[in-house]
């Protein structure tokens, strides 16, 4: 077997089950950071076995059992130098558990579960709860994580090196929290899976305007949480995924430059992302206890879902929904957002004078967001002079060549200035 195709081969395995894999090495040693380093290295072995002999018939079971031998080696390595280890050393037989007892269907759930918290916990940075997610959950590789975050790949290695060491000195015991203290800890879960699929759909820099892979991977481990939480906020971060989502066919034109929701083409977006997102708000709202921040968001996206245009949209809604946000997760970007909403609900002028007042306070100062929008609110009040400046500072702050590009675009639609002869 050619060695590409036993790299696609344990590529596809890892991808799809590496939460599952380090989940139960995890289990199996009771430490977290030796569970990821030994499952690298059971890859590495994988890359070099399946090359020669082919890929097995069990690849993530043999990927267990690597995995599991090298634990044992290490645990004696460390033995001899340490007595804290020689105990857990013993423990550990060569024989069992095999990779059957390790890959046990009852405790697969608690293990990924276990995982996501422990990736997601809150005595890390949040660029290294990302990475560390992205890394041991989402299965992608250093080279993936840094190309989607462009950075380069040393940097991320060292946030996640960093980051077991600080779970290590914190001794944080690899265990699923007790029931009353999910809710609570699965707000940290939440809000990195939410920053992953944010990237995602509006990429900071590079060249592209989305970064599909980015959203897809935040969607797939909100799919993960749910079933695993049944929490009504993990059903509220799903449908907004599901609902946001929905329109990314349509958010791009055929050369790769941004389309806005007011300009896109409506029966492009994905109707089958669009009764998941539905589904998924209505499931939230079932359980009984309110919707939260991602709940609410979730229902501002539906109500751009069920409108057949722009122009129908529900506006007034969507800004009684943002001061509900505001209260709830007050931040300058839900202000700016309630701006807007007002400008679509009752004219430009009134969100214009919300925009001036955030810039006023000087919020979102060094973003490109604020200035793009009061720009766009000037020139729908035909003040095309102060619009181009401030558009130009919008353009001087963005860092993102497919926006820039669009920025650009509106400049140069700007009627010019009027020569009286």
């Amino acid at each position: 077997m050619r060695s590409n195709e036993a790299r696609a081969a344990v590529e596809a395995v890892w991808r799809s089950e590496s939460a599952r894999i380090v989940g139960a090495l995890a289990r199996y040693t009771g430490d977290f950071s030796l569970a990821e380093d030994v499952a690298q290295e059971a890859v590495a072995e994988a890359l070099v076995s399946w090359s020669v002999d082919g890929v097995p018939a069990e690849p993530v079971g043999w990927l267990l059992t690597a995995g599991r031998r090298r634990a044992i080696d290490a645990f004696r390595r460390r033995a001899a130098r340490d007595e804290r280890y020689a105990l857990l050393a013993n423990d550990l037989s060569e024989e069992e558990p095999g990779a059957d007892s390790l890959f046990n269907p009852e405790a697969i759930n608690d293990d990924v579960l276990a995982l996501m918290f422990i990736a997601c916990h809150p005595v890390l940075s949040r660029e290294a709860r990302i990475a560390l997610t992205l890394r041991v959950v989402g299965g992608m590789g250093t080279e993936e994580i840094a190309k989607a975050f462009l950075v380069p790949v040393p940097t991320i290695q060292a946030r996640i090196t960093r980051a077991k060491k600080t779970l290590s000195a914190a001794h944080i015991p690899f265990v699923v929290p007790e029931l009353p203290d999910i809710p609570e800890r699965l707000g940290s879960v939440l809000h990195v899976v939410y920053l992953i699929f944010t990237e995602g759909s509006f990429a900071s820099g590079g060249d592209s305007w989305m970064r599909a892979e980015l959203a897809s991977e935040a969607r797939r481990l909100a799919r993960v949480l749910v079933g695993l939480t049944h929490e009504p906020e993990a059903y509220g971060l799903l449908a907004l995924m599901e609902l946001t989502a929905a329109r990314f066919p349509a958010r791009l034109d055929p050369a790769g430059n941004p389309v806005l929701l007011e300009d896109q083409d409506r029966r492009r977006w994905d109707q089958a992302a669009i009764r998941r997102g539905r589904a998924a708000l209505a499931t939230s709202v079932a359980l009984g206890r309110g919707l939260g921040a991602y709940g609410l968001q979730a229902t501002i996206a539906e109500c751009h879902a069920l409108a057949s245009t722009a122009a129908e949209t529900d506006w007034p809604r969507i800004v009684i929904l943002y001061e509900a946000l505001g209260r709830l997760a007050p931040s300058p970007v839900v202000e700016l957002n309630h701006a807007v909403a007002v400008a679509m609900a009752t004219g430009p002028a009134a969100g214009l004078g919300l925009v001036d007042a955030l810039a006023g306070r000087g919020a979102l100062k060094g973003s490109h967001l604020l200035p793009t929008v009061r720009g766009v609110l000037l020139i729908r009040l035909g003040r095309f002079g102060e619009a181009k400046e401030a558009l130009d500072l919008a353009l001087n702050l963005c860092s993102n060549t497919a926006e820039r590009f669009a920025l650009e675009r509106r400049i140069a639609e700007l009627p010019g200035p009027v020569v009286h002869g």
